[in-house]
């Protein structure tokens, strides 16, 4: 049914010297440009109340060319890789360098490195294979308690293939695989219906992922995520102190730090952390990087979608802002180096600095020693969706799991939690730092300017203190 020849479109679709030719002209006086080819594929299979309700299998393919003059860019796609809509495509770049006079930058310097395997992870189990599994998720998890009623889950897996040339005949190839199962379970009891979710994935095959003892992990989680959901109750409403599990919870991090942190919003004096370079931003033992370099995660790339290697780059180092996240076009006009941050979408969108693996690193401290310090407050363990505005950092975040907690001990599981804060100034009010940093299980995606890319988190366990809980009358 997929294609498995390796996607090479200069032998396939386009004279390699001709596609150069082309290039070139689109971007002769241009400071920057490439040409982006790309091939997906992609499979989801979703079983729902007893039955495979959809099984999709998709395939797609085109390039995007650009030229960069200064601030400006000019982006053309298509969905034909041929010469023809190349040249048509030159055309349109070509307005944004205008009359020219810039002189086109360096390239990346290229790698050897690969961070994940080729192999498409599609292929690692017939769709038989796939559908019974899901099977065996919906039986597993209703005979585990009477109380589940609904349950839905998911096997998907995809594989990018992507091409770049530049216009000095640099070539970058990328080969991305990655493969996810998730599992959500509702529970009811007297009426009242909660619902837990958990799932991983990453770039690596699905053989581990619907192999029953990882499937199983899954199920059980979602289960003990409703159950403990059941027995909720309503959350505290007013500003206190907070503990952060480790793990997932870096999604608050992710959002209302990382974004801020993002090289074009800082060149731009958007971002609440414009021009603080050299500043203390956090609380000492504050260390945050992003790391793209990590095997097999979610958030990993060998190369962004410029061509340029992976980093690990430090962002906030003891508290004090050390760097940000760029792509080669925001990096030139800041004057700093590129960090491999520059991502896309697909073929159809311009690049942009984007996170890849965003963490802080581990403190000193026991889970159990941050938590001995929380007088009155609530210890948030898993988070749904969240809101942020990049300018003052301020965000919203949903508690899908969280605890009310006095004298350090853990009560009863609360519901309806909100926690609301200003992202610079609460990462001032860090208290404490665990010593359990963990990553998340491979499920991140992030939005921007109206693209998605996968992404990972990861934190230790972290007392932060004054933040606002949004939940029931206190």
């Amino acid at each position: 049914m997929t294609d498995t020849a390796p996607f090479r479109p200069f032998e396939t679709h386009l004279d390699d010297a001709r596609a150069i030719e082309i290039l070139r002209a689109a971007t002769e006086g241009a400071e920057d440009g490439e040409l982006f080819l790309e091939r997906r594929r992609s499979e989801a299979l979703v079983f729902d109340d007893g039955r495979l309700k959809t099984a999709s299998y998709d395939a797609s393919e085109g390039f995007g060319l650009r030229a960069v003059n200064g601030e400006t860019a000019g982006y053309a796609h298509s969905t034909e890789i041929s010469e023809a809509a190349l040249k048509r495509a030159a055309e349109t770049a070509r307005l944004a360098v205008g009359a020219g006079g810039g002189t086109l930058a360096d390239g990346p310097v290229p790698t050897n490195r690969r961070l994940y395997t080729d192999a498409d992870p599609m292929a690692d189990a017939s769709f038989p294979v796939k559908v019974e599994t899901l099977r065996e998720i919906d039986a597993y998890a209703r005979q585990k308690d009477a109380r589940v009623v609904q349950v839905s889950a998911t096997v998907a897996a995809s594989l990018q293939e992507v091409t770049i040339l530049r216009p000095d005949g640099t070539l970058v190839t990328d080969t991305r695989p990655m493969a996810r199962v998730n599992v959500s379970v509702i529970v009811e009891q007297d009426g009242r219906r909660e619902a837990g979710n958990h799932g991983g994935g990453g770039r690596a095959g699905l053989s581990a992922l619907i192999a029953p003892e990882s499937w199983r992990a899954s199920v059980d989680e979602a289960l003990r995520i409703a159950l403990v959901n059941l027995a909720a109750e309503p959350a505290p409403a007013g500003q206190m102190d907070v503990v952060l599990g480790n793990g997932w919870p870096g999604i608050l991090l992710h959002e209302a730090v990382g974004h801020g942190l993002e090289g074009d919003f800082n060149r731009k004096g958007t971002s609440a952390f414009s021009g603080l370079i050299g500043q203390q931003v956090a609380a000492r033992g504050v260390t945050v990087v992003d790391d793209g370099t990590i095997p097999d995660r979610r958030g990993s790339i060998t190369v962004d979608d410029e061509g340029t290697p992976s980093g690990r780059t430090v962002l906030i180092e003891d508290g004090v802002l050390v760097g940000y996240m760029q792509d080669r076009q925001n990096a030139r006009l800041m004057g700093v180096n590129a960090t491999g941050n520059g991502r896309r979408e697909s073929y159809a969108h311009a690049p942009m600095p984007r996170m890849t693996n965003t963490i802080m690193q581990a403190g000193a401290a026991t889970r159990d020693e941050v938590l001995a310090e929380l007088k009155d407050g609530i210890y948030a363990v898993g988070f749904g969706g969240g809101q942020v505005d990049i300018t003052n950092g301020k965000f919203v975040f949903a508690c899908t799991e969280a605890y009310r907690v006095k004298n350090g001990q853990i009560g009863a599981p609360v519901k309806g939690a909100t926690i609301i804060g200003d992202g610079p100034e609460a990462m001032k009010r860090i208290r404490a730092i665990g010593n359990d940093m963990a990553l998340d299980p491979g499920v991140g995606n992030c939005g921007k300017a109206g693209q998605w890319v996968p992404v990972g988190v990861g934190q230790p366990t972290l007392l932060i203190g004054g933040l606002t809980v949004g939940g029931a009358a206190a």
